[in-house]
């Protein structure tokens, strides 16, 4: 990653995340998340500036260019606190806890994530974006900062009291009344009662904008309607991923999904694109073109994975993380185009037929540009050779016109769930490629970022691991394990992922229920989270639970079953007030309740093992 030298570097120089090497020479004194930062707190007295973001996020780029690149603001933050960043994909169990702070006084979060708090970690103040000034009734970043410092110094007492009681409110465990009856199927069939009330039947998706692609939400939906033949879940799915499809959250020129759209018709998207939602997206599609044999999601997927290996797959076989919605410091500048762009990269015929096929007019359907999308083309699900022969051109168009960051680190749970989208496509395809991608990038983290003893670790980059492994790394490389199991046969895969799911218990079982998503043994934080809610990604616990489910079929031990019906247990209240926020737990509790069938195969050889298993497959 190039860096300004003329400058003098902060101590986030000696990183390897992209996201903090973009600060390390702001003239902010940072320091990354470490006991020198709290020792230097705690022996100068002073509170902590702890900000959290990521390195492809639009507004923690805002913030960077108006208040950590700014002198004056440096000078205060450098004379009155510590500064701490945190990328918040290292370390997410951070970035957990803050932001559960964050939600809890604010009623909502968002990253840069905003925390300022005493030198023991108790937070006082939280927020999120901030402008370097007040405007428009917003308070600025210089305003707080100079109210902090004088009640610091007038009344520490009130604020290290506020911090005391707000870590005292949040650590305090949850504990749910024992479930009083067996996991039943009125859960699931609530879920997706509330999917249907909160649908868009014109343009797919569920509520208002901003609309957010949450496929897991359609893998239960999909799910459903394979246990109940109910049509309309399976008509919330197909329609969803068609307007997707069809709107500008789909980079038509060079595939792949942004994170999510502005507006209800899917065209305007927050353009930076995330590995692990078009890792989600992809295995949706495919699963659907299973269920459906309906050639456009085949041809979605592959567009998908094809993005992945054009674009974010490193030569050792891994998966980089994000790609970044600005470029030249403007939001989208990369994938825009005028009319006349396109015109001049393809030539008046051609360029007339591409603009038509896209919707590209000379007014723009975004400040004046075009995001390409097929909304109004009534044809969008037929593939026009011509079209495709003319996307490289395009391609290869906006790579010269603009810069586009990528943040290359490789994170475990992240990679594991491209391993499974890739799984997912050679079960629905039979393509080898497919399956030799998926082995090769999981050999990468068995290589690099496996510790001698079998422990996961959280990140990869320049050649180096580091971070404790999460419940949500143990959760979704389990999940590719057993995915390769079942693809292969491969009882080694099986093994693996007895192995790791038993190290997940031992590190982060909670005797009441759940699982930490950190170890005991962890760096200490304020307090230990722990999620359920299924996000933007499935939750740790939500995974888990799904993996016990598996593993409790393919081997029929007790102790697996075991482990399941507690987890289900933990989910009970959950399931009960609002299940279709845990959309992914509810396919661990329909794999429960809903009758399920079983092949079993007698062979005598180990050659007859190897053709009952590919009949199988």
């Amino acid at each position: 990653m190039p860096v300004n030298t003329t400058k003098q570097s902060n101590k986030l120089i000696n990183e390897t995340s992209p996201y903090l090497l973009q600060h390390a020479y702001n003239p902010v004194d940072w320091f990354p998340w470490s006991t020198e930062a709290f020792d230097k707190s705690k022996a100068e007295k002073k509170p902590i500036f702890l900000s959290i973001g990521y390195s492809t996020c639009h507004w923690c780029h805002v913030m960077e260019r108006e208040s950590f690149e700014d002198d004056q603001v440096a000078e205060y933050l450098n004379a009155h606190f510590i500064s701490i960043k945190v990328d918040k994909e290292e370390r997410p169990d951070i970035d957990a806890v803050y932001m559960n702070v964050c939600q809890a006084l604010t009623g909502g979060g968002g990253w840069p994530l905003t925390i300022i708090m005493t030198p023991d970690q108790k937070p006082f103040y939280a927020g999120t974006y901030l402008p370097k000034n007040n405007n428009y009734g917003r308070r600025g970043l210089m305003e707080l900062l100079e109210i902090v410092v004088k009640q610091w110094k007038e009344s520490p007492k009130k604020l290290y009291s506020a911090g005391e009681e707000i870590t005292a409110a949040l650590s305090r465990p949850v504990v749910y009344p024992a479930a009083n009856s067996p996991p039943s199927r009125l859960p699931a069939q609530k879920a997706a009662r509330y999917f249907s009330r909160a649908f868009d039947p014109q343009y797919g998706g569920f509520g208002r904008p901003p609309k957010f692609p949450t496929p897991h939400n359609l893998m239960f939906l999909l799910r459903f309607y394979l246990l109940t033949k109910d049509d309309s879940a399976l008509k919330m799915v197909e329609t969803t991923l068609q307007q997707m499809y069809r709107g500008g959250i789909f980079d038509h020129a060079g595939f792949g999904f942004s994170r999510y759209s502005t507006d209800d018709k899917w065209l305007v998207p927050h353009f930076e694109k995330m590995l692990y939602d078009n890792a989600l997206l992809a295995i949706v599609y495919f699963e659907t073109y299973q269920v459906t044999k309906t050639p456009l999601y085949k041809e979605v997927g592959e567009k998908t994975l094809s993005y992945i290996q054009r674009e974010m797959t490193s030569p050792e076989g891994s998966f980089y993380s994000a790609q970044d919605a600005d470029s030249q410091g403007e939001e989208g500048r990369f994938y825009t185009f005028t009319q006349g762009e396109i015109q001049s990269v393809l030539g008046g015929n051609d360029g007339e037929r591409f603009c038509h096929r896209f919707g590209v007019t000379p007014q723009g359907n975004f400040e004046g540009k075009n995001i390409l999308n097929l909304i109004e083309n009534p044809e969008y699900n037929e593939v026009d050779p011509d079209i495709d022969g003319m996307l490289p051109r395009i391609r290869e168009f906006r790579r010269k016109r603009a810069v586009l960051h990528k943040d290359d680190k490789v994170l475990t749970s992240w990679n594991a769930l491209m391993i499974v989208a890739y799984l997912k496509a050679y079960r629905a395809l039979s393509e080898e490629k497919y399956l030799e991608i998926a082995t090769r990038a999981i050999g990468f983290i068995r290589s690099n970022l496996t510790d001698r003893q079998g422990n996961l670790l959280v990140s990869y980059r320049d050649q180096a691991a580091k971070g404790r492994g999460l419940l949500d790394d143990y959760a979704y490389v389990i999940w590719a394990y057993l995915e390769m199991y079942e693809v292969t046969f491969n009882a080694e895969y099986l093994d693996m992922s007895r192995h790791l799911a038993q190290k997940a218990i031992d590190l982060f079982a909670d005797e009441k229920g759940g699982f930490f998503m950190n170890a005991a043994q962890s760096d200490p934080l304020i307090y230990r989270p722990k999620e359920q809610y299924d996000g933007a990604m499935p939750s740790g616990n939500s995974v888990f639970a799904y993996c016990l489910s598996r593993l409790s079929a393919f081997t029929g031990k007790p102790e697996w079953s075991a482990a399941l019906e507690q987890q289900l247990t933990f989910y009970h209240t959950p399931f009960a007030e609002a299940p279709y926020a845990y959309s992914f737990a509810l396919l661990a509790l329909m794999q429960a309740v809903y009758p399920t069938k079983e092949v079993v195969c007698v062979v005598k050889s180990p050659q007859d093992e190897l053709e009952a298993a590919s009949a199988l497959r």
